[in-house]
């Protein structure tokens, strides 16, 4: 995205000015920000009411995801590359609620007007018309993305159950047949929405990689007030149908490295390593591969079986099992916290880190990593619940 050609004045900190004068606007809403969500939904939906259709009946998950991803790529305007890599991302994935370019002015005139009630003592004239023209070229970078899908994908895939598999009572693993071709890559999630809860999608990773037959496979934890997730859970039989979004994420292996690949999987993310792990089989790679499987329990080991016939089958790769409560190392179960036992197990030169779990343990993981003198740009992972995961614009 080329950077708009008004209110392109830098300061001293390198930020443009209309850069500047957004930032002033984020930070001054950001301790009122639930009251600066509902008042811009209570104007798109008063003032444009067809619009409510391509929302979920609840609002709960999607509340705060639109306008967030908004400001998110506001505040992102001086980083073009950056911010036309996670809009076109945005775009593409949009067009699964519907989306379309007559959409976009609505949601910038709910926008201001959220946005000039609780800016209060930052908003004037100046301020206006900086975000005007950030918004005007954040959806411009967004109608492009999801038109030129257009010509090559689908908006979304109807994929039937074909096998689910009860683990514990709150994880199945469900395979999926697409009615028609789906690509993607080990590592990368889609998001999935079920017949019983119209328009609530919610991302999952794929648990392989690209598989001969087509076929897809997913984790699911059914979460307390988890609809979407409960429903695959506990409702889902083989012969369902669901409809998945195109696939997504950045969490994927560079195989133009030899370096060793660092997993970290929490609870089902483990899902996404495990289908890394094929990934650097499937390309005939040697390089060595260390996978820390983490789980409260033992018993929330839910696929430590298949990942233990991994390590048998390929040389280069280890499984370290690591639980919070139980017993302590006996049979190499290591007991503790996830990342400080990588962390004990460091320093992990020439390694890249790849992490998927609970967002806390995300979070840990990465400053462990850092911690430990691992560069930030050799660390991947895909934050679910946050700034990725959002609604129709």
């Amino acid at each position: 995205m080329d950077a708009p050609a008004t209110g392109w004045t830098e300061d001293g900190t390198g930020r443009s000015a209309d850069a500047i004068l957004i930032h002033r606007t984020l930070t001054e809403i950001s301790p009122v920000a639930d009251q600066t969500t509902s008042y811009f939904y209570a104007l798109l939906f008063v003032r444009h009411p067809e619009l409510r259709e391509l929302f979920p009946v609840a609002m709960d998950v999607q509340r705060d995801r639109l306008l967030r991803a908004i400001l998110t790529a506001a505040d992102r305007l001086d980083d073009p590359r950056a911010l036309a890599e996670y809009l076109g991302e945005l775009g593409r994935g949009h067009r699964k609620y519907g989306t379309r370019p007559v959409h976009y002015p609505a949601v910038g005139e709910a926008l201001m007007g959220a946005l000039s009630r609780y800016a209060t003592t930052t908003w004037d004239g100046a301020t206006e018309a900086a975000w005007v023209r950030a918004y005007t070229a954040i959806s411009q970078i967004m109608i492009d993305a999801a038109a030129e899908d257009e010509q090559r994908s689908p908006a979304w895939w109807h994929a039937e159950i074909v096998s689910h598999d009860l683990r514990t009572r709150d994880i199945a693993v469900l395979t999926l047949r697409p009615g028609q071709a789906y690509p993607f890559l080990a590592g990368q999630y889609t998001a999935v929405e079920t017949p019983w809860w119209p328009r609530n999608w919610r991302h999952y990773s794929f648990a392989s990689a690209p598989r001969p037959d087509g076929l897809l496979t997913f984790h699911i934890k059914a979460v307390p007030a988890g609809w979407v997730s409960n429903a695959l859970v506990h409702r889902a039989r083989p012969g369902d149908i669901l409809r998945l979004g195109p696939p997504t994420g950045s969490m994927t292996v560079d195989h133009s490295t030899h370096n060793g690949l660092l997993c970290l999987g929490g609870g089902t993310g483990i899902a996404p390593i495990k289908a890394l792990v094929e990934d650097v089989a499937e390309h005939g790679d040697r390089r060595p591969v260390e996978v820390f499987y983490g789980a409260r329990s033992d018993h929330d080991l839910y696929d430590i079986d298949t990942m233990m016939r991994l390590q048998r089958t390929y040389p280069w790769l280890a499984v370290r099992p690591v639980v919070s409560t139980g017993p302590g190392t006996g049979g190499g179960l290591m007991r503790g916290l996830l990342p400080e036992a990588v962390r004990e197990c460091g320093p992990w030169p020439e390694y890249e880190a790849y992490l998927s779990g609970p967002p806390g343990m995300i979070r840990s993981g990465v400053d462990v990593l850092r911690g430990i003198g691992m560069p930030a740009e050799r660390i991947r992972h895909d934050f679910f619940d946050g700034l990725a995961a959002t609604g129709p614009a």
